[in-house]
């Protein structure tokens, strides 16, 4: 018996990083879940390596509504019903506030605000057809402080946490619930500068990303994307279910305060 038996997930950015491990961990627990992403070959291959009968890819960008609908629409041809969202996609860029261009601020709001805006609007109605559920959005350590030259993404996870707050309220009574997860430094593409980077050595960057973390962290290393998959489930499954509106700090004590060893 898996936490996730019978119910099917939306997960957005789900083709690599945070998203693949929640994708994964979910089908493990029993789920049947949607794997949506802009990265179509890497998505593809990932829904076929969980198999047709757990797993479909969508093409998703979450900017796009009507990206959104059809997304939905494939998932309840597959699989007939939705019983949870994670609002997973999101996009980082480091800029001095003053000197970040505004084309730029305003493509990490469409992604990582309006996308999760996007998702709860489109996905939550389903869920509450299939008789209630979940949804998770991704914030981020930078959602409860703040953090030089990440001032676009830092405003838009501060958003997120208002949209759940927000949402879990409007949607009780519907049996959904809505909870964030406030992330700090995790091992993931989107973070680390040696996948970015093709020009950079893994070895020496791995090097001083460790060197950096163990100081800033009080648990003195970097998360990994599967304990943040961890706490996806606990939020999905009912081992949370009179939890909501609530944001889950993950962050190996970071924000708690800096460790002087």
């Amino acid at each position: 018996m898996g936490k996730l038996d019978g119910r099917t997930v939306l997960i957005s950015g789900a083709a690599r990083g945070q998203g693949e491990q929640e994708a994964r961990l979910f089908v493990a627990e029993g789920a049947r879940v949607v794997i949506a992403d802009v990265l179509d070959e890497q998505g593809e291959a990932l829904a076929k390596e969980l198999g047709e009968d757990a797993a479909l890819f969508v093409h998703l960008d979450v900017s796009r509504e009507e990206d959104w609908q059809a997304a939905v629409a494939a998932a309840k041809a597959a699989f007939g019903r939705i019983d949870g969202l994670v609002n997973n996609a999101g996009i980082l860029r480091f800029n001095e506030l003053v000197s970040t261009p505004l084309e730029e601020f305003q493509q990490i709001v469409q992604v990582n605000q309006v996308g999760a805006f996007l998702g709860i609007r489109n996905v939550a109605p389903e869920i509450e057809a299939a008789g209630g559920g979940t949804i998770v959005n991704t914030s981020s350590y930078t959602g409860l402080t703040g953090m030089a030259f990440v001032g676009a993404y830092a405003a838009t996870k501060h958003a997120v946490l208002g949209l759940t707050k927000v949402a879990a309220v409007e949607l009780a009574a519907k049996g959904i619930r809505v909870n964030a997860m406030c992330p700090g430094a995790v091992d993931t593409p989107m973070t680390n500068p040696a996948a970015l980077d093709p020009d950079a050595d893994p070895v020496e960057t791995a090097e001083a990303v460790g060197a950096l973390y163990k100081k800033l962290v009080p648990l003195g290393r970097i998360g990994r994307p599967e304990e943040v998959a961890a706490l996806a489930l606990f939020l999905t499954s009912d081992d949370s279910s009179y939890i909501t509106g609530q944001p889950f700090v993950i962050d190996g004590g970071w924000l708690a305060g800096v460790s002087l060893f």
